[in-house]
């Protein structure tokens, strides 16, 4: 199947929102295209480039088709849009001549499991971890960083071992309620690809960290890299040995 590519220095993965705004005027001629057919366009990581102007961009082979959820238009024509991934493809060959923006021949990139009550097991202790990986994301008393703000709401009861207690020399029990309260807003879905994915566009990581999540071959392989990625993000901040800066692509709107 054809599709117009929308490359970024972000990866988009499924089930997860992403804000852009839309100003360059051959993203605002995909954009009316793909609103008045009603058809996704694909988000592609660039591997080596600039998103805006004309300059040639590596991309990866693998990217994720973004639905538009939302849309709103500038009087000059640029467009705010939030978009939603909606399944991942493989490029099997990209024309830059048909049109002012890519179009690539690509092919859905079916999702699999894996060994079933591995995939089970690794998608109940990754979610355990995550949950204490969230609540050590906030800032603690004194550091001025922003919250992390989850915008994804799933469904699930909390298992309280994998609430965070409060830090030493933190007794503040609002302050603890405020972070219990963070990881209750996570509602964990049944199905453990949904929740590969999910913790894949939620986690901190760098976007070529991401782009290997995304391109997992199976929701398996998936898992266990998301509990190494957990596991050592949970030793480094216990630690405060990171920084503490959200995510620009989870967190503010993408500029084309």
């Amino acid at each position: 199947m054809e599709i117009p590519l929308f490359p970024l220095h972000a990866v988009l993965c499924p089930g997860i929102a992403l804000p852009l705004h839309i100003f360059e005027p051959r993203y605002q001629l995909l954009t009316e295209r793909c609103m008045e057919t009603s058809s996704p366009f694909g988000i592609v990581l660039i591997l080596d480039g600039r998103e805006v102007g004309d300059g040639s961009v590596s991309i990866a082979s693998v990217g994720t088709f973004a639905e538009i959820r939302e849309s709103s238009r500038y009087p000059d024509g640029r467009f705010d849009l939030l978009v939603v991934g909606d399944g991942r493809f493989t490029i099997d060959s990209v024309d830059a001549q048909k049109e002012p923006y890519l179009v690539a021949e690509v092919t859905p990139l079916a999702d699999e499991e894996g060994d079933d009550s591995r995939t089970t097991e690794l998608a109940n202790r990754t979610m355990r971890r995550f949950v204490s990986y969230l609540q050590l994301l906030q800032p603690m008393e004194g550091e001025t960083a922003e919250e992390i703000d989850v915008r994804v709401e799933i469904e699930t009861e909390i298992d309280p071992e994998a609430v965070a207690p409060a830090a030493a020399g933190d007794p503040d029990p609002e302050r603890q309620r405020e972070l219990d309260e963070a990881a209750r807003r996570l509602v964990i879905p049944d199905d453990p690809t949904t929740l590969s994915y999910l913790l894949s566009g939620i986690i901190q990581v760098d976007p070529r960290r991401r782009q290997q999540l995304l391109e997992a071959r199976s929701t398996e392989t998936r898992l266990e890299a998301l509990d190494r990625l957990i596991g050592r993000e949970l030793w480094m901040l216990r630690r405060r040995l990171r920084a503490y800066t959200p995510d620009a692509t989870a967190a503010v709107v993408r500029r084309n």
